[in-house]
């Protein structure tokens, strides 16, 4: 049972560094291929409808965490406090610039959001990057250091790799120019999971050892992983629906 909900930690985290990356590296992106109004909507209607589902994975991450790892949820928190302030925040800027920029009209009010959308993703990228290398060195130091600061750099431009080839593969030749196919697309979302995913294997024995007890992962079984196909499937439909070439009007009206 420890092993199968350390997997599916596992799992979670890494689905959201692959799935939510590309969201994070587009908006980091947008100012820079976004040169005319007309681009950057394009770009957010492309990038549109995977946000929410991305976000899911972060949210099941959460809930596993405070499940099955009751014992380190808070130690966790705490030594990486002013970065998930930092994630915080900048998940709500980036997300209420998703939600506002197209509540009125006029260049001056988009322009706005739109900034607020790249700093917002910037902020993510930088607070995972920090967050990780922290987590890499047993939260014994600082949360921000420089060590933290070279790897949310690393972080950045991972995230940046995905965002663009993700705008590739769904605008062929209409923001980047070269047409890249679903597999140049994995391996940018393999990129960008990488890190996560080195540093779980690392941390894997740390976490079993903080693993919730027997009856506990029991209960979380029942009432938890009859959901994840659901969880599957839901993600499935979304890229078969807003797969490269789809139709303009299968875009979400509130983005």
């Amino acid at each position: 049972m420890d092993i199968l909900w350390l997997g599916v930690f596992a799992l979670l985290l890494i689905g959201y560094f692959a799935l939510e990356g590309f969201d994070i590296g587009v908006g980091m992106l947008l100012p820079v291929l976004g040169r005319t109004q007309r681009d950057r909507d394009e770009i957010v209607a492309a990038v549109a409808p995977f946000v929410l589902a991305g976000e899911v994975w972060l949210v099941a991450v959460a809930g596993v965490l405070f499940g099955a790892f009751p014992a380190i949820e808070g130690e966790v928190l705490f030594g990486l406090y002013p970065l998930v302030v930092l994630l915080l925040v900048s998940w709500i800027l980036r997300d209420a610039g998703l939600w506002f920029r197209r509540r009125a009209d006029g260049s001056a009010w988009r322009t706005t959001w739109d900034w607020a959308i790249c700093a917002g993703s910037c902020g993510l990228a930088l607070s995972w990057g920090m967050a990780l290398v922290a987590l890499a060195g047993g939260l014994s130091g600082p949360a921000i250091s420089l060590l933290g600061l070279a790897g949310a750099l690393v972080m950045a431009a991972l995230f940046a790799l995905h965002g663009w080839t993700f705008l590739s593969w769904r605008l062929p030749g209409r923001v980047t120019g070269a047409r890249r196919t679903g597999w140049a697309l994995l391996g940018s979302a393999c990129a960008a999971a990488a890190p996560v995913a080195v540093l779980l294997a690392v941390l894997a024995p740390w976490l079993l050892d903080h693993m919730a007890p027997a009856g506990t992962l029991s209960v979380l079984s029942v009432m938890i992983l009859p959901f994840a196909p659901i969880m599957v499937g839901a993600q499935v439909w979304v890229w078969r629906m807003f797969g490269p070439g789809r139709a303009a009007d299968r875009i979400p009206s509130f983005f």
